[in-house]
């Protein structure tokens, strides 16, 4: 699937694989996507989306001083949600930034303000290597105080004017997604992806194709395919995704409604923790979660994809 370039009516601009619209626009930060949203000049005003994983500060700083200028941090810090992945390098960048509020909903505050741990990820779904690794992946909250705050009620946010905040659970408690009526632009966080996620495969080629959310982190699937549905509805022509290159185009509908047609059969997996029964969260944190299932199968992929990784990347190196 190839995505379209676009640009604003009367300019030439031409938008990279990561960019939703000339004045959003996104990097890849290893295997997450990270988004800035502004009129690139310097000076300009800006809010970021998402802050990547623990290693993600330095190309967040080089890309904002790129399009904004130096000693220019942004006005606001928006996060679809609290994953180690979207929030990994928040700490490295608030130690220059300072104090610059970061919004997340009311379910993702007990993560991010140190109360409890997420749901654990679930490596039993399957699916590829990074599902299979996901074992390692941190679950720990992370503790910004009083600078995280929650979304105004009213579902806006006042540095990111023209854009309305959706609450689109399923892949975390507070997860949210950010639409642009004027233009239909959607930056849909890990509601979809437009690759496959649980696939190490997939991920380091960035095989565009439309998925749910990434599943070893996914605790409700019901919600999960509802969020899908409600943001088809909006008929959105231009999404960005935590996972994969923009999607633009009129053909975003109809790969949505074709998600959400074939989601129990294919998004859904056939086994794992929180298929048949979600955890259950509330403004505290994890209220009470299903039994885990066992995942020594998945440990053991797991421990062998690293071991052969290894193993031939030392091979590589020695016939240099």
């Amino acid at each position: 699937m190839e995505s379209q370039m676009t640009a604003k009516p009367g300019t030439s601009v031409e938008l990279g694989p990561y960019d939703v619209a000339e004045d959003v626009r996104g990097i890849k930060n290893i295997f997450v996507n990270v988004y800035f949203v502004g009129e690139a000049q310097q000076g300009g005003k800006w809010v970021l989306v998402d802050a990547g994983t623990p290693s993600g500060a330095d190309p967040i700083r080089q890309k904002a001083r790129e399009l904004f200028g130096e000693n220019n941090p942004p006005q606001a810090i928006v996060l679809t949600h609290g994953h180690f992945d979207h929030a990994g390098s928040l700490e490295s960048l608030l130690k220059e930034w300072g104090d610059v509020p970061i919004y997340a909903h009311p379910l993702e505050l007990p993560y991010l303000q140190g109360k409890s741990h997420y749901p654990p990820p679930d490596p039993a779904v399957g699916g590829g290597a990074m599902a299979y690794l996901s074992w390692m992946f941190p679950n720990s909250p992370y503790d910004f105080g009083d600078q995280v705050r929650p979304f105004p009620a009213d579902g806006t946010i006042p540095e990111l004017p023209g854009w309305r905040v959706i609450h689109t659970p399923g892949h975390a408690p507070g997860h949210v997604s950010l639409f642009r009526e004027s233009d239909r632009s959607l930056i849909a966080g890990d509601a979809f992806t437009n690759t496959n996620q649980n696939s190490a495969f997939a991920v380091m080629t960035q095989k565009e194709e439309l998925h749910g959310p990434p599943a070893y982190f996914t605790f409700d699937w019901v919600a999960s395919k509802r969020s899908i549905q409600e943001l088809a509805a909006l008929n959105p022509t231009a999404a960005g995704t935590g996972h994969g290159k923009a999607i633009r185009g009129i053909q975003l509908p109809q790969l949505l409604e074709d998600l959400i047609h074939n989601f129990e059969n294919r998004e859904v997996p056939k086994g794992g923790r929180y298929v048949k029964q979600p955890a259950h969260t509330d403004e505290q944190g994890i209220v009470d979660m299903p039994p885990p299932v066992s995942y020594h199968v998945a440990r053991a992929i797991g421990i062998g994809f690293i071991v052969g990784t290894v193993l031939y990347l030392v091979g590589s190196s020695r016939k240099k």
